[in-house]
């Protein structure tokens, strides 16, 4: 009889970074320049900039040292081993691969790199989840080609897919076609994710026919991959917007419903099953969205779904019609300040409850296997004088959403994998900031440009080592 109070033995416990937010080595083995190259340090009061066509030397770029993983691959991927990790999510920047992006020919030094990566975590026993398009788009691409409005890009992202497919067949296993694809549904996806620099692409029609092509891209890939290996496994990757109604007023909780149907479903929906939801039609015709789709791409889209769905989930907000309330920050959409929550130094609600909701809420639609594959806490960490850093906080973040995950898997949910977000400090893609750490594992790097890049484990990384080690029972 199944013991619904343990996690699944072959659960895969790991951590997750990004290439453009850890790696570094920006202008090194042939690599070109990427959209987060051009994107300046910011923090909470100071928003980052994009300066095309090229950095500019007055200005701090905290993506071209990150956090050094392009020198300390090997230091790293130590650690994960020994805290236990059984995955391990990253992304392959794709400019390091093809550094203008439209290259016939891939860039050998680069594609040894990750030969180098990958081989290190198979060493370990860790298995690799590749991101293949994680918010860095070369920058050619989007001056060129206005990035990914174009329909010019599925070809060119469908070239650098085949020559990861190909490279690590047997390698690698998992692998997720776009990160965060559903920010494109908000303002701030129209650069990270789509890579469209012109102030217009902001537009709901610019993001919408984006995350089109897209969607028939990452449908192509996955038919690819499995005709490559059907040993793979495909998954999407959605921010998944967690919108709780404000109030109980039949609006608002219809607001509420409609609010995650745009923002999670319509992706979701194609991903998972291969066509775009009803109600998808009426929210074009009521925003004047006319998408641009050829013949070819419902049948495209019904034969490339994927294996699993992955999400990143760190908070909840609240939604209203009438959006009266006090407002806090929110990982996109609307941002309520829900009065029962905690929140980040940050500005993050804090909801391990909420995740509980979101997985239930994701298996009821979907009925595949779920990882969640970014989840943590951001805050400013204190070094002590004895150098150790003592992140109490951050335990109790991942305890309680680690407890609800528990629970979501008694619900009867088909939760495979749990990789917590900056498994080492990096770069915050939101505010630009080395201070904003996610990591179990410090590394000596600030704003100001100071530090020597040395790795320090915080208590939480004995802590998370625990949890791996009773698969989720010692928390």
């Amino acid at each position: 009889m199944k013991n619904y109070n343990r996690m699944p033995e072959n659960f895969l416990w790991g951590g997750a970074t990004a290439a453009n937010q850890y790696e570094g080595g920006w202008n090194e083995g042939g690599k070109g320049l990427s959209i987060a190259d051009i994107l300046t340090g910011g923090s909470v009061n100071k928003e980052r900039r994009l300066t095309p066509p090229e950095p500019l030397p007055e200005e701090f770029y905290p993506n071209h040292e990150a956090t050094d993983f392009y020198h300390c691959w090997k230091e790293d991927i130590a650690l994960f081993a020994e805290m236990g990790f059984k995955i391990y999510r990253f992304s392959i920047s794709w400019s390091r691969i093809f550094p203008k992006g439209d290259e016939e020919t891939p860039n050998e030094e680069g594609l040894k790199f990750y030969d180098d990566v990958i081989d290190e975590l198979r060493k370990y026993g860790i298995e690799p989840l590749v991101t293949i398009s994680h918010y860095e788009n070369p920058l050619h691409l989007s001056l060129e080609y206005g990035g990914w409005k174009n329909r010019k890009l599925i070809d060119f992202y469908l070239r650098f897919a085949r020559v990861l497919f190909e490279r690590y067949k047997g390698k690698v296993k998992y692998w997720l076609t776009f990160n965060e694809i559903n920010m494109l549904t908000q303002p701030f996806g129209a650069v990270f994710c789509a890579g469209m620099l012109d102030s217009e692409d902001v537009c709901l029609q610019s993001r919408y026919q984006a995350m089109h092509h897209q969607l028939v891209a990452s449908a192509l890939a996955v038919s690819m991959a499995h005709k490559i290996d059907n040993e793979n496994k495909l998954g999407c990757m959605l921010a998944y917007h967690n919108g709780y109604a404000y109030t109980c007023h039949p609006e608002d909780v219809f607001y509420a419903q409609r609010f995650g149907q745009i923002h999670n479903s319509i992706a979701g929906d194609v991903h998972v099953r291969g066509y775009y939801p009803g109600f998808a039609a009426r929210f074009f015709e009521e925003n004047e969205i006319e998408l641009e789709i050829e013949p070819e791409d419902a049948g495209i889209l019904k034969n490339g779904t994927v294996d699993f769905v992955s999400i990143s989930y760190y908070s909840s907000n609240c939604v209203s019609v009438v959006k009266e309330g006090e407002l806090t920050a929110a990982n996109g959409g609307e941002n309520i300040k829900n009065p029962y929550l905690e929140t980040s130094a940050w500005g993050w609600q804090i909801d391990a409850v909420g995740l509980r909701y979101v997985l239930n809420q994701i298996y009821d639609r979907y009925q595949i296997p779920i990882m969640i594959v970014e989840n943590g806490l951001g805050a400013v960490d204190e070094l002590t004088e004895d150098g150790k850093i003592h992140d109490e906080y951050r335990i109790e973040y991942m305890r309680k959403h680690i407890e609800q995950m528990k629970e979501a898997i008694h619900d009867g949910v088909e939760l495979v994998g749990y990789t917590c977000w900056g498994c080492t400090d990096l770069v915050s893609a939101s505010t630009g900031e080395l201070k904003k750490r996610y990591g179990l594992i410090y590394v000596d790097k600030n704003d100001d440009g100071t530090g020597n890049f040395a790795r320090i484990r915080k208590d939480s990384f004995y802590w998370y080592k625990r949890v791996i080690d009773s698969c989720g029972e010692k928390l």
